[in-house]
C-alpha cells in the first residue's frame, strides 16, 4: 500500500512553487472569455474546435490543439505561435513569482484553489496519486508539444483533502479573495473565472508549510501527469532546464475539504460498432431492455438499476444493458485485485463488454471519449456508430483505490468544474522557481 504524507514526512508531501505566469493582455485581445478554452481532451471535435478558433485569432486552443498536417508541424506550429503572441505582447509574463488563486463559480457551485509549479514526485512515494490508466499515443503526443514549446499550456486538476477549516493554504486562499483580482471574466457555459496573484513570502510560506504535509489525488489529467514525469525522465535538452523548469510542473490543487469537487461520468463513442451489431454480439451476456427517453429520462433510469449496467444508444432508442453473466464476468474481468475494483462499470466495459464481447480495439479510433451524454449520442448518430452512457464513480471509491496503488480503467471519471485554460500558462524562458 501506498505511503500517506503527513506531519512526520514534511519533506514527503505536496511542494507548490511560485512562479511568473505568462497571461493575456486584456487590451490585446477581445475578451478574455473569448481566448480561454476547456481542457485539451474536453474539447468536441470538430465542432467545438471551429467555435473556439473563430471566437478570437488568439483563442488558447490554437496552442494546446494546433491544427497542422502532421503531429510534428502542429507542435512546431504551436511553438511559433506561441513565441510571436508573447513577442507581439498578446501574452505578458507577470513582474515576480506568484502563487496564483484561482475561483470557480456558478450558482451553488464554488471551487476555490492554489495554481503553482509543483515539484515531480516519483509514484513510489505517494504524494501525488494517479487513479487511471493513460493511453501511450496520448501522452507521446503532449510530450512532444511540451518539448517544442518549452510549457505547461494548462493546469492539471488535483485534489487533496485538508482539515476543513479555514487554516494553511485554505486560509491564503480566502483572505487573498477579499482583494481586487488579477483578471475577471465569465465564460459561455455560465461559470465566472477570477484570478489573484499571492508574491508575499509568508503567505506563500504559510501555504507551503500546510501543503508539505498533503497528499493529492490527481482529479483531471492523468495524460498531462505522465507527460511531465516523462520530461522530467529524459532532462530535455540533457538538463533541467533553468531554475528546475522540468522538475516542476503546473498544476490547480483544491482542498476537497473545504470545496468539494463533483465527480461525473465519461462517456464511449464507438465509432465502428453500429447499435444493431452490438446488441446481436451479446448473446446473453448481458440482459438487455429498451428503455423510454428522452436522454435525461433514460439516464435516470441507468443511475437507478442495481449492480453493472450501461445505456446503449445512437440509433434514437436506448437500451439498458444490466446484469452480466457472473461466469462471464469471471473469465474476462482480472484476477488479483480488489474486489472493489473488479466491480467496477469501467472496469466490466472494457474488460468485458468492449474487449470479450464486442472486440473493439483499445485504440483511439476504436473508443471515443466524451465528457458530456448529449454529445456522445450526437456523435454516435453522425458517425454512424453507437454510444455507451456510463455513470458516475464516488470519490471516496476512487481515492480508495488509488491509496492501494490501484489505477482505473482510463477515462473513469470526470472531476470537475475543470480550470479553463488560458487564464495563466508556465512557460520556460527565465522563470525563476521556487525553492527546489
Amino acid at each position: 500500500m501506498l505511503r500517506s504524507p503527513g506531519p512526520e514526512h514534511p519533506s514527503g508531501g505536496l511542494l507548490l512553487a511560485p512562479f511568473r505566469g505568462l497571461r493575456y493582455a486584456p487590451d490585446r485581445v477581445g475578451s478574455l472569455a473569448a481566448v480561454t478554452s476547456p481542457p485539451y481532451d474536453v474539447v468536441v471535435r470538430p465542432d467545438g474546435l471551429h467555435h473556439l478558433q473563430t471566437a478570437d485569432p488568439h483563442n488558447i486552443v490554437r496552442l494546446i490543439l494546433p491544427e497542422a498536417a502532421d503531429p510534428a508541424a502542429r507542435h512546431l506550429q504551436a511553438a511559433r505561435t506561441l513565441r510571436r503572441w508573447e513577442t507581439q505582447g498578446v501574452l505578458v509574463r507577470d513582474p515576480e513569482p506568484a502563487l496564483y488563486v484561482y475561483e470557480q463559480r456558478r450558482g451553488d457551485v464554488l471551487q476555490r484553489g492554489l495554481i503553482g509549479a509543483l515539484r515531480l514526485t516519483p509514484p513510489e512515494e505517494g504524494v501525488v496519486l494517479p487513479h487511471e490508466d493513460v493511453m501511450p499515443e496520448v501522452v507521446e503526443d503532449r510530450a512532444a508539444l511540451m518539448r517544442e514549446t518549452a510549457a505547461n499550456l494548462e493546469p492539471l486538476l488535483l485534489s487533496y483533502r485538508g482539515d476543513g477549516t479555514a487554516t494553511g493554504a485554505t486560509a491564503v486562499i480566502e483572505r487573498t479573495t477579499g482583494r481586487p483580482p488579477l483578471l475577471s471574466t465569465t465564460t459561455e457555459d455560465g461559470f465566472s473565472h477570477r484570478l489573484w496573484a499571492v508574491t508575499d513570502e509568508q503567505e506563500i510560506a504559510e501555504a507551503g508549510h500546510d501543503l508539505s504535509r498533503r497528499q493529492a489525488l490527481i482529479a483531471d489529467g492523468h495524460h498531462r501527469w505522465a507527460t511531465y514525469l516523462r520530461l522530467r525522465s529524459e532532462r530535455v535538452g540533457g538538463a533541467a532546464g533553468p531554475h528546475g523548469f522540468w522538475d516542476h510542473g503546473l498544476v490547480l490543487l483544491v482542498d476537497t475539504a473545504r470545496y468539494p469537487l463533483r465527480v461525473q461520468a465519461i462517456h464511449r463513442v464507438l465509432p465502428r460498432l453500429t447499435v444493431a451489431e452490438a446488441l446481436s454480439r451479446l448473446g446473453g451476456s448481458f440482459r438487455v431492455r429498451t428503455v423510454d427517453g428522452p436522454l435525461p429520462r433514460a439516464l435516470r433510469t441507468l443511475e437507478t438499476t442495481p449492480g453493472n449496467a450501461f445505456l446503449l444508444t445512437g440509433d434514437g432508442s436506448f437500451h439498458l444493458l444490466h446484469d452480466p453473466d457472473p461466469a462471464l464476468l469471471a473469465r474476462t474481468v482480472r484476477d488479483g485485485l480488489p474486489e472493489e475494483w473488479r466491480r467496477l462499470d469501467a472496469t466490466v466495459l472494457h474488460s468485458t463488454l468492449l474487449a470479450a464481447v464486442w472486440h473493439v480495439p483499445d485504440n483511439s479510433s476504436g473508443i471515443g471519449y466524451l465528457h458530456d451524454a448529449a454529445a456522445a449520442v450526437e456523435q454516435a448518430e453522425r458517425l454512424g456508430g453507437s454510444a455507451v452512457l456510463m455513470r458516475a464513480v464516488a470519490e471516496e471509491t476512487v481515492r480508495g483505490l488509488a491509496r492501494q496503488g490501484v489505477t482505473m480503467p482510463r477515462k473513469s471519471t470526470s472531476f470537475g468544474p475543470k480550470p479553463a485554460t488560458g487564464l495563466v500558462l508556465r512557460a520556460l524562458d527565465g522563470l525563476p522557481e521556487g525553492p527546489a
